[in-house]
C-alpha cells in the first residue's frame, strides 16, 4: 500500500473563502451608499473616500515595514476601515482629519493590539469617537445635500454649509422629518450614511453570500425599534410608527448594524452572546438617542458593547462535550436529596 496519511493539528475543516474575498465583498456591499454619498455631497466627498482608504492602507505599510512584521495590506482589511471611517465623514470636512483619523484606527487600534483579529474595539468607529472629540467643530458640520428630491433641508441650501440640524436634531425635538428622503438618502449627514435603502441592500448582499448573519442586525434594529415606538406612543408623538421609521432610517444606525455590529473580531461568537450583545446595542442606542440629550449614538453604542463582548461571551459560552450530560446527571442528584 502506497497510500499515506495526512497527520496535522486542527482545524481539519477547511473553506476557500480568505480574508481578501470577505473584505472584498464588504467593499462591494458599501460601494452603493459610497457613490450615492459623492452623487449626493460632490467631488470633495469622493476625494475623501479616497485619500482616507488611501492613508489607512500607508499607515499600515510603513508600520509592518518599520517594524519587519509580514506586510498585510494585501488583505484589504486597512482599505475596509478607511473606507468605513472615510462614509463616517462630514462631506466638507478638511481631507487631513480623516488622515489622522486613519492612521490612528489602524496604529492605535489595529496594530499595536496585534494586527488584525486582535484589536478589541472596531478600528473605524474607535477613529471616529477620537476625531469627534478631537475635532468636534468640524466633525459635527454638515453640508447642504446636491441631491434630486426637494427636501426640508433644501431651505439651506444656498449656503456651504450649516451645523446641528441634522434630520436626527428635528427627530430629537419629537418633529418628523422626510420619511421618503430619509430612506433614499437626499438629506444632510456624513458622506456614507445617508441611503438607509442602499445600506439595506448593501448588507443583505452580505447576508446572501454568506459573509454575515441577519441575526445581529435584525435584532440590533428590531429592539431598537420596539424601544423606539413605545417611547413615541408614551410622549403623544403624531403618528409613533412613523416617527419609529424615522429613526431607523436617520443617522448612522444602518450603516453600524449592518457593516460594524456585526465585524468579526468585535461581535461575539456564539448565537445566544450575539442575541445578548444586539439586544444591548439596541438599548443603548436608544438611551443615547432619545433618553440622554445626544441625537446620535450608535458609535458609542458599538464601542461601548465591543468592550463587553469578552464579558457576554464568559456567561454564555457552551459546555465542552461530555460536560453537559455530568451536570444534568448532577442537578438530578441534587434536586432528589
Amino acid at each position: 500500500m502506497n497510500e499515506k496519511y495526512q497527520v496535522s493539528v486542527s482545524p481539519h475543516v477547511r473553506d476557500s473563502i480568505t480574508t481578501q474575498k470577505i473584505m472584498l465583498l464588504v467593499i462591494l456591499a458599501l460601494l452603493p451608499a459610497c457613490i450615492f454619498g459623492v452623487f449626493n455631497f460632490g467631488l470633495h466627498a469622493l476625494l475623501i473616500l479616497v485619500i482616507t482608504p488611501a492613508a489607512a492602507v500607508a499607515a499600515e505599510y510603513v508600520y509592518e515595514k518599520l517594524l519587519h512584521k509580514p506586510i498585510t495590506t494585501n488583505d484589504l482589511s486597512a482599505v475596509v476601515t478607511g473606507l468605513l471611517l472615510g462614509m463616517n465623514m462630514p462631506p466638507e470636512i478638511a481631507w487631513w482629519i480623516p488622515v489622522i483619523g486613519s492612521v490612528f484606527a489602524i496604529i492605535v487600534i489595529k496594530q499595536l493590539y496585534g494586527g488584525l483579529g486582535q484589536n478589541f474595539m472596531n478600528p473605524a468607529l474607535g477613529a471616529r469617537c477620537f476625531l469627534l472629540i478631537s475635532f468636534s467643530g468640524q466633525m459635527t458640520t454638515y453640508a447642504s445635500t446636491h441631491g434630486f428630491i426637494p427636501t426640508v433641508w433644501d431651505v439651506a441650501a444656498t449656503t456651504d454649509a450649516l451645523s446641528g440640524a441634522t434630520p436626527l436634531a428635528y427627530l430629537k425635538l419629537g418633529e418628523h422629518f422626510d420619511l421618503g428622503a430619509l430612506f433614499i438618502g437626499n438629506v444632510g449627514g456624513v458622506i456614507g450614511e445617508t441611503s438607509a435603502l442602499l445600506l439595506i441592500l448593501g448588507g443583505l448582499f452580505l447576508v446572501w453570500k454568506k459573509i454575515i448573519q441577519i441575526r445581529i442586525p435584525a435584532v440590533y434594529l428590531g429592539s431598537f425599534a420596539i424601544l423606539t415606538l413605545i417611547t413615541a406612543a408614551i410622549r403623544g408623538y403624531s403618528n409613533p410608527f412613523v416617527f419609529m421609521l424615522e429613526e431607523l432610517c436617520a443617522g448612522g444606525i444602518m450603516l453600524g448594524a449592518w457593516f460594524m455590529a456585526t465585524d468579526y473580531v468585535t461581535c461575539p461568537v456564539t448565537d445566544k452572546a450575539q442575541y445578548i450583545y444586539a439586544v444591548l446595542l439596541g438599548l443603548l442606542t436608544w438611551v443615547f438617542r432619545l433618553i440622554g440629550k445626544s441625537a446620535e449614538g450608535v458609535s458609542y453604542a458599538i464601542i461601548f458593547m465591543n468592550c463587553l463582548v469578552p464579558l457576554i461571551e464568559n456567561y454564555t459560552k457552551p459546555l465542552a462535550f461530555g460536560i453537559q450530560k455530568e451536570k444534568k446527571k448532577k442537578d438530578k442528584e441534587e434536586a432528589k436529596a
